[in-house]
């Protein structure tokens, strides 16, 4: 039970930060402690607790207000815009799907690093499609951020017309994909197209847009050619 409790409190914590985060990304400019205090309704001290964790990952920054009045300046905060540096990383997942892209990987790819990047993450994707369970076809998307979150990409769904568009918050893979390389966007787009591919989806993922925004790539879906 003991360890029940702990289990909560740490889970409970968690969510309060997040919390904390989310209310300084919603916001228009910097806000103070007493701000996130009043939003969130609950005691400055606990919002200044998480906000100093928070600012040890890197995931927010300080400043200071403006000097108006007499007395020492109210200490601001704003989110850093990027992707979380304290979240999961995969990178032995990584090293699986590479490993059996060169051991078994067709070999009538192209000799280019993007295209063979695609075509390991396809493979990847389709063994990885078996673990999500049946639904039917309209559902194919919901099944994929379904997929997308359990493997750590913290997923959203948006509607842009007839088309979805997932917003992908999180990379397992980020330090590699903000270098620039082809390679983890490729394996990236290649699970999604695997997927879906798997599930006989009326959609596929037509590209994957890269930091679209510095904190959320971005994946397009279109109707699967026949």
């Amino acid at each position: 039970m003991a360890a029940d409790a702990v289990n909560d409190d740490a889970n409970h914590a968690a969510s309060r930060r997040e919390e904390v985060l989310r209310t300084l990304k919603d916001a228009t400019g910097p806000l103070s402690i007493a701000q996130i205090a009043e939003q969130l309704a609950v005691h400055p001290n606990t919002v200044r607790f998480h906000l100093g964790k928070l600012v040890e990952s890197g995931r927010v920054e300080r400043g200071r207000a403006e000097r108006r009045a007499p007395g020492r300046p109210a200490q601001l905060f704003r989110a850093v815009r990027g992707m979380d540096p304290a979240g999961p990383r995969h990178y032995r997942l990584l090293a699986e799907v590479l490993v059996d892209a060169v051991a078994g990987g067709p070999t009538d790819v192209p000799d280019d690093p993007r295209a063979r990047a695609v075509e390991a993450g396809r493979a990847w994707g389709r063994r990885s499609a078996s673990r999500i369970g049946d639904a039917p076809p309209e559902d194919t998307v919901e099944r994929l951020m379904a997929l997308l979150d359990e493997l750590g990409f913290a997923p959203e769904r948006n509607e842009d017309g007839d088309r979805s568009l997932i917003g992908l918050r999180h990379c397992p893979f980020l330090e590699l994909a903000e270098s620039g390389s082809p390679v983890v966007c490729g394996i990236h787009l290649g699970l999604m197209r695997g997927a879906l591919e798997t599930w006989r989806s009326p959609v596929t993922v037509d590209r994957l847009e890269a930091f679209a925004e510095p904190d959320r790539c971005l994946a397009h879906t279109a109707p699967n050619r026949p």
